[in-house]
């Protein structure tokens, strides 16, 4: 029986540049993930170990509520984002504007207390994704 059914030979190294005007579905997909590649070690040097997932059952439930205010932290984080370039645009009305402020800091303000109830600050929040960076923009 052939397990490597409907799989294709994929060439090994970066991903092929796309012809300009192609406009095909997958381009900004394949310029997408050509970014994220990392760039290969200089001759002779050994590419640092990749970092590794700590894993303890005594801490499970910690590291699992510390990956959850984590998301709930860039979800509100975005939401800000967006709410501020409503208010730039002028499409909110005054009220609108004061209620969106008010809302948006009890939200802040109950993730600092949420994080301090656990131990941690916002900025252990900040996951580090390794070749992109820190997850979290640093704070103004």
């Amino acid at each position: 029986m052939n397990t490597d059914r409907g799989r294709r030979d994929r060439p090994k190294g970066p991903l092929p540049e796309p012809s300009p005007g192609s406009g095909a579905p997958g381009d900004p997909l394949v310029r997408a993930f050509r970014l994220l590649q990392a760039p290969p070690p200089a001759p002779g040097e050994t590419p640092p170990p990749a970092p590794r997932l700590k894993t303890d059952p005594e801490t499970v439930g910690e590291d699992l509520l510390k990956l959850v205010l984590t998301l709930v932290e860039l979800l509100r984080q975005l939401i800000e984002r967006q709410a501020l370039r409503r208010v730039d645009s002028g499409e909110l009305t005054d009220e609108q504007e004061e209620e969106l402020g008010a809302t948006l800091l009890a939200l802040h303000d109950r993730m600092t207390e949420l994080c301090a109830e656990h131990g941690y600050t916002l900025e252990d929040l900040n996951l580090d994704l390794g070749p992109l960076g820190p997850l979290l923009p640093p704070a103004p």
